[in-house]
């Protein structure tokens, strides 16, 4: 039941009933409906803050697990970039030393990019700094693997051309241990047997009888093959490398000038031609036009036993044989 409401009238000094008016009536249910109304939708704004639509769940379902596989590939790219370290140390410390190769400086393998901000369009979103970050490494990542890339493709064409200089290096004896009959004279100062005088002898003296095969002792090329007074029947390799060989007082020459040999080629027989006193192969190895040691590039062929046993008849004193 409305309760009544009532004024005090001065004039008649009593009490009299307010009588209420439709229209005030209405604008007062018309107020009440609108102040429902205001706070109705004030409460489903913040309520819908709490409560998201099917769409709006899969939508956030979907950005935590794109957050997650930038979070694991980030790691990824960093485990990759530490294998690549490791390769670049042992591309720099090994493979290029052995190669005789310079290393690649640290700062040309980790140069930055410069220029404009290349990560510009990735700025304003809410994993923004992940993705740049993420970006960053992967292009970091990406150049470095270039360098590396070339730098073993360098390596390749060194191994490939060291393959040819270790084939081309004279290695082996020019005639087999089996054959020699011995180790006649060393590298060193010699009583020449026809002069009488004691000239340096810069090759090596093996005797053995008269057509014993004669071998190339590396890959090379015939630059002369020809009968001289001093050496007689003589051929000498050219091996590349600043490398040649002479192989002199042949009874006969199974090579021409020109024609290119290889390790253990046969290439003529021993002799007793030119000025020499008895059959045997005078061998001369040089190195850039300079006569060295021979006895030092039989490591393809000989044992450490028998290394040392030709070494020391290499030392004894006694004219040469030519």
């Amino acid at each position: 039941m409305a309760k009544v409401k009532y004024y005090y009238d001065a004039d008649t000094l009593s009490y009299r009933k307010i009588a209420v008016k439709k229209s005030d009536y209405y604008k007062k249910t018309i107020f009440v409906f609108l102040a429902i109304l205001l706070n109705g939708f004030i409460g489903f704004i913040v309520f819908s803050q709490f409560i998201m639509s099917p769409n709006e769940r899969a939508l956030n379902r979907e950005n935590e697990n794109l957050q997650l596989n930038l979070e694991l590939l980030s790691k990824r790219v960093e485990e990759s970039s530490t294998i690549l370290a490791q390769l670049q140390e042992r591309d720099n410390n090994i493979y290029r030393v052995y190669f005789e190769a310079n290393p690649i400086p640290e700062e040309q393998r980790k140069a930055g990019f410069g220029g404009v901000n290349r990560y510009k369009s990735l700025q304003g979103y809410d994993n923004s700094k992940l993705i740049t970050d993420l970006t960053k490494n992967v292009d970091i990542l990406s150049k470095q693997l270039v360098v590396q890339s070339k730098s073993l493709d360098e390596i390749v064409v060194l191994a490939k051309e060291k393959e040819k200089m270790l084939a081309a290096i004279p290695a082996i004896l020019p005639v087999k241990l089996v054959d020699l009959t011995r180790m006649a004279s060393g590298y060193k100062w010699r009583m020449h047997p026809i002069l009488k005088i004691r000239k340096f002898h810069k090759g090596m003296d093996f005797t053995a009888p008269v057509g014993t095969p004669i071998y190339a002792s590396g890959n090379g090329k015939v630059i002369r093959a020809e009968r001289s007074a001093t050496f007689g029947k003589v051929i000498y390799i050219d091996h590349g490398y600043g490398y040649k060989t002479i192989y002199a007082h042949m009874s006969k020459m199974k090579v021409r000038k020109g024609q290119k040999v290889k390790r253990g080629d046969l290439i003529g027989y021993v002799g007793n031609t030119g000025r020499s006193v008895s059959a045997h192969l005078h061998y001369e190895v040089h190195k850039n036009d300079r006569a060295v040691n021979p006895i030092n590039f039989y490591y393809g062929d000989l044992t450490p036993e028998e290394f040392a046993a030709m070494q020391k008849a290499a030392e004894e004193e006694g004219q040469s044989y030519d």
